[in-house]
Parts: C-alpha cells; structure tokens; sequence
C-alpha cells in the first residue's frame, strides 16, 4: 500500500514539499484556500518533476499522478501517516490551524509546520495533544535543499522528535535537531547575522551591493557548500586544527567580531540595498533568476552527494 501525506498549505513552499513527497512514492494529499491552489500546485509539481529527475531523487514507481488536492484541512489529513504544514507566518492563523488538525488526527500522527521563525509552544497553544507537534522547517525550495531544522516545543514528546527526525532521513533529507527553541531556529539567524554585517558594509559605503554578494559567492559560500564554519577554521588551523586556529587567529577575530555593524534597516538603508539588488539582478526577472538558481542547485548537489 502506497504511503500517505497530508500537506496543509499548498504554496510556494507546500507545493515543493508536495512535489518532494511524490517524487519518494508517497501519495499526498494537499489543501490550500487560495481560489487557484490547486492549479498552481499542480503547475509547481509539473515544473519540478524534471529536476527530481535529473537528481535521480525520483524512486522507481513514484507517480505525480498520485496528488490529490482538497476544499478542508481535515479531509487532507485523512489517513496520513505525517502530516507538513505551510501556511502563512502568522500565529494566530497557525495556532487555530494546528487545533483543527490536531482533533482530525489520531494523536500518534505528528504534525510538522515548515514556519521559518515561530515557536513550536506557540503554534500548538490550543492542541489537545501538543506532544505531537513540532517545527520542521526546510530551505526554499525544499524539493532541493536537503536540510530540515527539527524544533520541538515545551510539550513535544522525545518521540515525536524521534519520529520527524526519521521521517525526514527515510525520504533523504538532512534533519537537524534544535534542542532549544528560539526565533528563527538556527539557519536563518546565521543567516541574518550574516546579512546584517553585509547591509551595514554597504551601509557605510564600504562595498557596493552586488561586491558584497560576491565577497561571499566566489569565497566562502563555495566552502560552505560543503562544509560549516566551524570545520573550515577547523582546517585553516593545518595540522593543529581549530586549537592552532584559536592559539593564533581567535585574538585577530575577536577584535573583527567586536567591530561587526548593528546596523537598522531604516529607509534609506533598505532603498540602498533594494536599488543595489536591481541592479546586480541585470534586468533579470524572478522567474529567469529561480531556472538560474536551479541550474546551479542541481550541479553543486550533484556533486555534493546530496540528497
């Protein structure tokens, strides 16, 4: 018998966990309330089935056919064994979510929200059985990106932390367990952490928008690609490793650290920076810049190992 997935939230985000979830030989079964939802899961799903493919992610047998799409939350969970939601990043809109999947549910069945910031203790404030919920947010586009940061709240059972984590390994992502909550989970705030030095380097004049994109894109990020932070120090530290890295640079990069901006994203800053972006995007639109982005996902994964 074919698997079932419930994705609740069929967006940007839902429709490539949808398409993700088809391409592992689930069946999934969708609900979004946007009037065209389900023709714009569907059109996401066509879109990205050749790329599943050519990452040979696709297991033998997988059918896109096997998308079912529908007008109540509760229908779709029906006989899901793992239930994704992506709705807004709102939470009032996902707490009264969450209490009406929560009492369609059987209450092993563990509920999963790919929310980039809120808090699992919040979203489940109102579920009769909050042990089931959890945060398990990926990277856009999550039919790509391998990770998935797994986030319990206050209530959340170590079982249902076991179970998304193995539910997200079975199918080929990289889960991480966050062991605290906190706004943002992990990667987006090294995101920002970074982003905020590059906003007040162009801020202050110091680079332009498009050369600070760079200094990261032909320099570290291609690093990163394969490896964090702490194991590239790790390996400039040579034979001695990070102890040697500490013993000669941790003084050097104290001194950076505490020089970084703290920059706020006043008026002017963001009209720099939404001017800059233009003009590094070169006329480019969403669309051209997404198939590009796509075409270099595929290759870096491909050569990456992952998924």
């Amino acid at each position: 018998m074919t698997r079932r997935v419930g994705v609740i939230g069929a967006g940007t985000i839902g429709a490539s966990w949808a398409a993700y979830f088809l391409a592992r030989g689930f069946e999934v079964a969708a609900y979004d309330p946007a009037p065209n939802g389900e023709d714009f899961a569907r059109r996401f799903i066509d879109t990205a089935w050749p790329t599943l493919e050519k990452l040979n992610v696709v297991q033998a047998g997988a059918d896109r056919k096997r998308f079912e799409f529908f007008k109540d939350p509760a229908a779709a969970t029906k006989g899901a064994e793992f239930v994704q939601e992506s709705g807004p990043e709102r939470e009032d809109l996902k707490v009264d979510l969450f209490a009406s999947l929560d009492a369609a549910l059987p209450p092993d069945i563990v509920i999963a929200t790919s929310s980039s910031g809120l808090l699992a203790s919040r979203v489940s404030v109102k579920c009769k059985h909050p042990e089931r919920c959890v945060i398990g947010h990926p990277f856009n586009p999550p039919h790509l990106i391998p990770l998935v940061e797994v986030v319990g709240g206050a209530k959340t059972s170590p079982e249902a932390i076991d179970n998304a984590m193995q539910f997200y390994r079975d199918i080929g992502k990289h889960p991480i367990h966050i062991k605290k909550e906190v706004k943002g989970h992990v990667a987006n705030r090294l995101q920002v952490a970074l982003w905020r030095e590059a906003v007040h380097l162009v801020a202050e004049g110091v680079v332009s928008v498009a050369d600070a994109d760079a200094a990261i894109a032909y320099g570290p990020g291609l690093r990163w690609a394969l490896m964090g932070p702490h194991l590239t120090f790790h390996m400039a530290g040579g034979e001695g490793g990070m102890k040697h890295f500490m013993d000669h640079l941790g003084g050097p990069i104290q001194g950076w650290m505490d020089d970084l901006g703290q920059t706020r994203l006043t008026p002017d800053v963001q009209k720099k920076i939404i001017d800059g972006v233009a003009e590094e995007a070169a006329g480019r639109n969403m669309a051209d810049l997404q198939r590009w982005r796509d075409r270099k996902l595929i290759d870096i994964l491909k050569v990456s190992g992952e998924p």
